[in-house]
């Protein structure tokens, strides 16, 4: 019986998933330990968002003795890719460029990072479109708005 992923979590959800992503397979004490560092959180704190996850469908367990091991049960690049196109979807077509533009201008970058990026582009060049159409309902977004 396959349990269905919820893909929205919250910020302190998201700390306890980059730990897991970090470590592969890990103990709720090394997660309780890592958090406790960064996140001032109590050990119940940490647990609670472990169970959260685990009810979720974001983490699987399994048992070792008496302790848990927790691994990801969606990878990091799945779950960040799911995010940004959720993300996406909320914002008109023709801002999206705009917006990765922005996004891009505020990240630090290795030349690797700018090569891909580079690469991406010019084959988004074979297909781009000259004009990005509005998926918006009219009064949605700037482009249906009309100023009397």
């Amino acid at each position: 019986m396959g349990t269905e992923t919820d893909f929205k979590v919250t910020d302190s959800e998201w700390e306890v998933m980059r730990v897991v992503w970090a470590h592969g397979q890990v103990s709720s004490k090394e997660i309780i330990n890592v958090l406790e560092q960064k996140m001032g959180w109590k050990p119940g704190t940490t647990k609670t968002f472990i169970g959260r996850l685990v009810t979720k469908g974001m983490l699987d367990t399994q048992t070792e003795g008496r302790r848990y091991l927790y691994s990801a049960k969606v990878s990091e690049n799945k779950f960040v890719r799911h995010s940004l196109g959720d993300f996406f979807s909320h914002v008109c077509n023709k801002e999206v460029g705009k917006t990765i533009a922005e996004v891009l201008s505020e990240a630090t970058l290795s030349h690797q990072d700018i090569a891909l990026l580079q690469e991406v582009l010019e084959a988004k060049k074979k297909v781009a479109v000259d004009v990005v159409p509005c998926n918006c309902v009219p009064g949605q977004c700037h482009c249906n708005v009309h100023h009397h």
